[in-house]
């Protein structure tokens, strides 16, 4: 064990923990000791059953089964860490978005953790500790307006509920955190890339490029890795940032181009 970062005994609730960054994150809790939750739709052949709650957290009932989960197999909570989130929004500009697009950003990258928070903060608050962690999107700054602007504002809605949460409940002993990744080298970012190299008959690298061009560049060079948004995540909810809350920390490899 990692005497630095030591998790040893949280009880931890990760969304969307079965792939990507979820699943980067919620390997490094167990490597450090935790007792992890993780829910999605479908657990993928191979994740581990004992892990695993079956639930679409787009609805208040899926909510509403994995915090009776949490509670019946856990037995309380330490740490949420609001993974969820993604965009199927199609491309061209804000006239493309309908009413039914509009809230299927919202009840994925919003609502989840709003209905979750209610359901299990304030078991949090009972015990007088826990940590809630939003993973948002550095789209709240930085939105791509041909086909993110209702996920980014969704992340931007996510980023001051989280802001306003942290106001009311810090005192009370439970900490509220930010964490907003650029673009991450996930499989479904490499299919992407992928899929831009072909239409331009090009390699990996050359979809990889393309990305990054549209983000308007990527100083370090290259997008974040799973392991490393998880790192964060993982430091974030240990006892090594006891002082850290209310606040939003960046990782995007300089792609925000603003202070």
């Amino acid at each position: 064990m990692n005497d630095f970062l030591n998790l040893n005994g949280k009880r931890v609730l990760v969304t969307a923990g079965t792939k990507g960054t979820g699943r980067a994150t919620v390997e490094l809790f167990r490597d450090h000791g935790a007792q992890v939750i993780t829910a999605a739709r479908s657990r993928p052949e191979g994740f581990p059953e004992e892990l695993f709650t079956a639930a679409d957290l787009t609805t208040s009932d899926g909510v509403v089964h994995v915090s009776n989960a949490v509670r019946e197999r856990l037995g309380g909570l330490d740490v949420i860490v609001h993974m969820l989130g993604g965009s199927s929004a199609p491309g061209g500009g804000f006239a493309a978005l309908d009413d039914k697009q509009w809230e299927t950003e919202l009840n994925l990258n919003l609502f989840p953790a709003v209905r979750l928070d209610r359901e299990l903060v304030p078991g949090m608050i009972g015990q007088g500790s826990g940590v809630v962690i939003h993973v948002s999107s550095i789209q709240r700054v930085l939105p791509l307006p041909e086909s993110t602007t209702a996920y980014a504002a969704a992340k931007a809605a996510l980023s001051t509920y989280s802001k306003a949460l942290s106001k009311e409940v810090t005192s009370k002993g439970v900490r509220v955190v930010r964490v907003s990744p650029g673009w991450i080298e996930t499989e479904a970012s490499i299919r992407l890339a992928q899929r831009l190299a072909e239409q331009a008959d090009g390699d990996y690298e050359v979809g990889k490029q393309m990305i990054m061009e549209a983000l308007g560049g990527i100083p370090l060079g290259r997008p974040a890795k799973p392991e490393e948004v998880a790192n964060l995540i993982a430091f974030l909810a240990s006892e090594r940032a006891a002082s850290i809350t209310g606040t939003e920390y960046i990782i995007d490899g300089g792609t925000v181009p603003t202070v």
